[in-house]
């Protein structure tokens, strides 16, 4: 019997949205397994513990260039790419009646365009490398959207294709291409909105970074394409 270990020492793995409490739980935990971790955040919450840190906050991943150019510089720096995980998204309750077409953009424009945007900055790095690993956060509303979520959902169901389709693009040349589908995280915002909710039943932002660091690894070489779904007990 194998005694499966995760074990990523000298791996640099770009991590989007790492402001966020997600976004968090993962660098702790890839770190804790050996990753070098850049921190891409769109705000400038983001700061380094310590120099050795790898942080790029201001860059607004939804555009081209920002996003090609903060691959690079995470290169630049560190001489490769071996994976990129895309949190960077974000919510928005609305109903059809009464709602506006703008929700509609805003949601594709951060939870969508911000994902391709990413992939497509740093396909060339990690075609470089001898592998490769994307995850990409996308939602178990995707599957079956709750009212009040059309925008949200059709975004993060955007998410899921573009995963599935760039996992058979990608899928002779090395590189692994997997979303995870969440229900509700454990979040302290989560918690704020919800307050009434059970929170034990939620997924805690640790565990979702075990699947990741799971899915970065060797053991996961068989894995690309899946769209996983992590509800807790909701």
């Amino acid at each position: 019997m194998s005694t499966l270990r995760v074990d990523l020492t000298g791996a640099v793995i770009a991590v989007t949205g790492a402001s966020g409490a997600l976004g968090a739980a993962v660098t702790q935990t890839l770190r804790g397994f050996g990753a070098r971790v850049a921190q891409i955040d769109h705000g400038a919450a983001v700061e380094a513990a310590t120099a050795d840190e790898l942080v790029f906050a201001g860059t607004d991943l939804s555009d081209a260039a920002a996003a090609a150019a903060v691959m690079e510089r995470i290169v630049a720096v560190t001489g490769r790419l071996d994976g990129l995980i895309n949190i960077a998204g974000g919510f928005r309750f609305e109903k059809l009646e009464g709602g506006s077409l703008e929700t509609w953009d805003a949601m594709y424009r951060v939870n969508l365009r911000t994902c391709v945007a990413a992939c497509s900055a740093a396909l060339p790095h990690l075609l470089r490398a001898s592998r490769g690993r994307i995850v990409n956060i996308g939602a178990l509303g995707a599957v079956k959207a709750a009212s009040g979520m059309a925008a949200y959902a059709a975004s993060k169901a955007g998410v899921a294709k573009l995963t599935e389709s760039l996992a058979e693009e990608l899928k002779d040349r090395g590189i692994t291409v997997n979303a995870l589908l969440p229900s509700t995280l454990d979040t302290p915002r989560n918690r704020l909105d919800m307050p009434t909710a059970q929170f034990d039943r939620w997924v805690p932002p640790a565990a979702m970074a075990d699947i990741i660091a799971f899915l970065l690894s060797d053991a996961a070489d068989a894995i690309t394409g899946a769209l996983i779904p992590v509800s807790g007990r909701v």
